[in-house]
């Protein structure tokens, strides 16, 4: 009985950390997409020039394409922030081809 129990709490625990995983890995894919840096805690920062009423913008994050696999396929993009030199790379599924 015991040992019952405690295969049913290691699989509930082992259930439970994978999607835990999930959830902060989309929570990090999200901030990087949003310009913010996971790491550094960098944003995006924006300056207004009032002698030609021009906003310029400083991103903290820049993406570059590694590998688009088509209309239907996996798109890697690569994230690296200019401040701290992080950089990661995540698959993205794309939903739609312009043709």
């Amino acid at each position: 009985m015991q040992t019952l129990i405690f295969l049913l709490l290691a699989f509930l625990l082992a259930i439970f950390s994978i999607l835990l995983y999930f959830k902060t890995k989309q929570q990090r894919i999200n901030k990087l997409n949003s310009g913010l840096c996971p790491n550094c805690g960098e944003k995006t920062r924006s300056f207004f020039d009032e002698k030609t009423n021009t906003i310029f913008k400083n991103e903290a994050i820049s993406k570059r394409v590694l590998k688009n696999h088509g209309c239907s396929g996996v798109v890697e993009i690569e994230y690296s922030c200019k401040f701290c030199g992080l950089k990661e790379v995540h698959p993205q599924t794309t939903t739609s081809c312009s043709l």
